[in-house]
């Protein structure tokens, strides 16, 4: 990290530990690189002297309130490292530190770092500590809608933890159908709505439910990966966690008449392969030939028109049923 950069996180007043008064009595500790180094980093002399302290501190175990500060100068310069964090945790457990004033401080680090995996783990460290997640929705949505990254992976995971650590579900689904009606693109969103639904379970009265909800959601935007995605997923949640594509006829209707009006959207045809192939194998032998001409023309239209880059898998797809029905044919003919 260059000077410049330093000088925006430390401030342009910054003193060097080693003129510090209060810091003599602490003999910096070089970072090793070894004699000769593959890769010599061109730190700046702040970060150097910054970190040089950090191991000096780290090394004779000190814990006080001198030590918390330096660690704070130490993640403005790089709020990855882990091992400040780690020893930031000790000294807050060993001085019974404020925590919410850590997590007040997390925030503000947070809103400058939302991509970091070690800042989002020590807020829920400190989280746990406290035994409490009262702050924790309305973070993560600052991070999620208010910044502007809604598909952030790691505010979602720090949502996911807390709803289901503390319970929090009773509200969720209304703020994930706002970030759906906002991005119905955004497979994150869809992620989560199936992550609340299965925390209820998924009843027949709820798997209907939310099948007439995607559905909708398909009739106003009909390449909508996500959504599709969502639709197979709920269908196969049906009997138990082993529903048929075909369980609902409403879902087969809807699906078909689609097709029928021109619609082709490479998810839609994807969604009819699969499921005639699933009616085919049920079938009797001799009477799937109708089904199975199906798959072998819509694998043909995915891999020579819609879904080009894939063309051996769907080449394979068709490939893959006429081999099952061959082998229940001979099976039957064997009896």
């Amino acid at each position: 990290m260059g000077d410049s950069s330093d000088e925006e996180y430390l401030g342009t007043e910054w003193m060097p530990y080693s003129e510090r008064s209060d810091w003599k009595d602490v003999e910096p500790l070089a970072q090793d690189d070894g004699v000769n180094p593959v890769v010599s980093i061109a730190y700046s002399q702040k970060f150097r002297e910054v970190f040089d302290y950090m191991r000096a501190v780290i090394a004779r175990g000190e814990k006080s309130q001198r030590a918390l500060d330096l660690t704070t100068d130490a993640l403005r310069l790089n709020p990855a490292n882990y091992t400040v964090w780690q020893y930031r945790r000790d000294i807050l457990r060993e001085l019974k530190a404020d925590l919410n004033a850590e997590l007040d401080y997390l925030s503000e680090v947070i809103g400058q770092n939302s991509k970091n995996y070690q800042v989002w783990h020590h807020r829920r460290v400190i989280v746990e500590m406290l035994n409490d997640p009262s702050n924790e929705l309305e973070l993560t949505e600052n991070a999620l809608v208010n910044d502007g990254d809604a598909k952030n992976y790691h505010a979602w995971q720090h949502r996911q933890w807390a709803i289901r650590s503390f319970k929090l579900y009773d509200d969720e689904l209304s703020f994930v159908d706002r970030l759906i009606c906002e991005d119905q693109r955004n497979n994150s969103a869809w992620n989560q709505r199936f992550f609340v639904i299965k925390y209820f379970g998924f009843t027949p009265d709820l798997i209907q439910r939310e099948l007439s909800y995607t559905m909708n959601r398909i009739r106003i935007i009909k390449n909508n990966e996500s959504a599709w995605n969502y639709l197979v997923g709920v269908l196969r949640q049906g009997d138990n966690g082993k529903g048929q594509l075909n369980s609902y006829p409403e879902v087969v209707e809807f699906v078909e008449e689609l097709y029928q009006a021109g619609n082709r959207s490479p998810y839609l045809v994807a969604f009819l392969i699969d499921l005639y192939q699933e009616q085919a194998l049920q079938l009797k032998v001799g009477d799937s030939d109708q089904l199975a001409r199906k798959v072998y023309g819509l694998c043909e239209d995915m891999a020579s028109k819609h879904d080009t880059i894939r063309r051996k898998y769907w080449h394979y797809v068709a490939t893959h049923l006429k081999n099952q029905l061959s082998e229940v044919e001979e099976k039957h003919q064997q009896q």
